[in-house]
């Protein structure tokens, strides 16, 4: 039997930084509830209570939205960043976007670095994509080759990118890498976050 502690795996007195690290899935129920500070500059201070009020939810709302995110947590254990095993989990890129990204290291001179990946809280939908070049991977960082491209993404990073395919595309208005991420339920009109 679940204690209640199990049941309730997010408080509203816990920051929204820290829901978001912790149960990444949960984010989309807080901003379908209209909370879409999960992505804000002030979600590492600011908690669940705080940003809701902050914002104009009533205490019920709160509730409800707070009791519906540990319902979806039981219901999909998944949804929980620790759980998920990184090992039969993939990110795929396009030749161009190697292509692109093997150019754009000669370059800057940092041929043989890796191509970091990550999600970070941040936009108007609660998170965006990070990309960048570093010299060696962080201790928990999982790496993938790709045709000679060292791939680098940390595992909570990976479990909301699994199955993802990042392109790169060029067009007459604009240019640059493109995330197909089957786990993205909406994104904003800039194109650059998604919940």
């Amino acid at each position: 039997m679940k204690s209640k502690m199990d049941a309730e795996c997010i408080t509203k007195e816990m920051t929204i930084g820290e829901v978001v690290q912790k149960y990444p899935s949960a984010a989309r129920i807080f901003t379908n509830y209209g909370l879409h500070c999960v992505g804000c500059h002030v979600s590492p201070m600011e908690t669940i209570e705080q940003g809701a009020l902050g914002h104009g939810m009533d205490e019920e709302t709160l509730s409800e939205m707070i009791e519906e995110a540990n319902k979806h947590l039981s219901d999909n254990p998944a949804g929980k960043a620790k759980d998920f095993d990184v090992k039969d989990a993939k990110i795929d890129l396009t030749d161009a976007a190697i292509s692109k990204l093997k150019e754009i290291m000669k370059q800057e001179k940092k041929t043989g670095y890796f191509f970091r990946v990550a999600i970070l809280p941040g936009g108007c939908s609660g998170f965006t994509y990070h990309f960048d070049l570093d010299e060696k991977p962080g201790d928990e960082d999982i790496v993938r080759e790709m045709k000679g491209l060292k791939v680098v993404i940390d595992p909570e990073s990976l479990h909301m990118m699994d199955g993802s395919r990042i392109d790169y595309i060029e067009t007459l208005q604009a240019a640059g890498f493109k995330v197909d991420n089957p786990h993205a339920k909406s994104s904003c009109g800039c194109g650059h976050s998604f919940s």
